[in-house]
């Protein structure tokens, strides 16, 4: 057994589903949760595609935090697998977490996830978001409307942003998940492979630098991960892109912003991987790439029909 992972009689190990409307705070919390980014995080909505999952530690408790799409009304084959695989990564969770943002309130979209929570088995805790920015005196009002809709077990209000609360949910999570063996080293922060990370980051920065202008029809594919005789990693990206008017967008004046995109997404992928990084991106117009099955399979993603 490695040194790093304790005995299985010692410890406790759970699975945390996070399930919630578009940009609800669910991957700001498990980054806070964590206590390192491990899930890329945007204002935008919809930054979440894929389900991934943080590895917490608290005392002898491992949390696997599995952070979901948000979940909305599909309109697209992209959409509805990313509802899909929002409401397949809380099935069988020890705990599911509702996240709800304080600050927006029950929206119609917000209410569809609590009324489908409403009906799944799994243990279920409430916990009210950003409420650093909320209306203080309607806080208890928010709590007991969405109880209405889906009894909880416990309430939590937090601020996954500044921390506050994120402590005492924490270890409360530690004390709710069974005893059972780590499935994971001490050290390892996440399942998610290095490519898929590095892919995740260079989106990210899509997100952040595009603002109003971000095709959100974008996607990127890791064609090349080495590492290089220097110790260091080299990594070829591909983003695609449905039309020649998004590639001009994403590629910038002179390659002023995909070289911004670039320069930033590769200092993030050199702190996450520890060594110095070459990241060389390109841009690919592929019309309907989002209803590829070649391609959602280099994305790591599920097909759905």
């Amino acid at each position: 057994m490695p040194a790093d992972i304790p005995p299985a009689d010692s410890t406790r190990c759970g699975v945390v589903a996070l399930i919630g409307a578009p940009n609800a705070g669910k991957s700001t919390l498990v980054n806070a949760l964590v206590g390192q980014k491990v899930a890329i995080v945007s204002p935008k909505v919809q930054t979440t595609r894929v389900r991934l999952t943080g590895v917490a530690l608290e005392g002898d408790a491992q949390l696997l935090l599995v952070d979901t799409p948000g979940v909305f009304q599909p309109r697209r084959r992209l959409d509805r697998a990313m509802v899909q695989n929002a409401w397949e990564g809380a099935a069988d969770a020890d705990v599911l977490l509702a996240i709800v943002d304080a600050k927006a309130g029950l929206r119609e979209e917000v209410r569809h996830v609590l009324e489908t929570v409403a009906q799944r088995r799994e243990p279920r805790w409430l916990v009210l978001n950003k409420v650093d920015q909320a209306d203080k005196g309607k806080l208890l009002a928010l709590v007991a409307e969405s109880n209405a809709i889906a009894p909880f077990a416990e309430t939590f209000m937090i601020s996954a942003l500044t921390g506050d609360g994120v402590a005492d949910l924490k270890r409360a999570l530690a004390a709710a998940v069974p005893q059972g063996p780590w499935l994971f080293p001490e050290d390892q922060l996440s399942d998610a492979p290095a490519r898929m990370m590095a892919a995740e980051l260079v989106r990210e920065q899509l997100f952040l630098q595009l603002g109003q202008e971000l095709p959100y029809s974008t996607a990127v594919v890791i064609e090349q991960f080495e590492e290089q005789p220097d110790g260091s990693t080299a990594i070829h990206a591909q983003i695609l892109v449905e039309r020649d008017s998004q590639k001009a967008i994403v590629v910038g004046a002179r390659g002023s912003r995909i070289k911004q995109i670039g320069e930033a997404a590769r200092a993030q992928a050199a702190e996450l991987l520890g060594r110095k990084t070459h990241l060389f991106l390109h841009v690919k117009v592929k019309p309907g790439w989002a209803d590829d099955r070649h391609t959602w399979r280099d994305l790591g993603m599920d097909w759905v029909d």
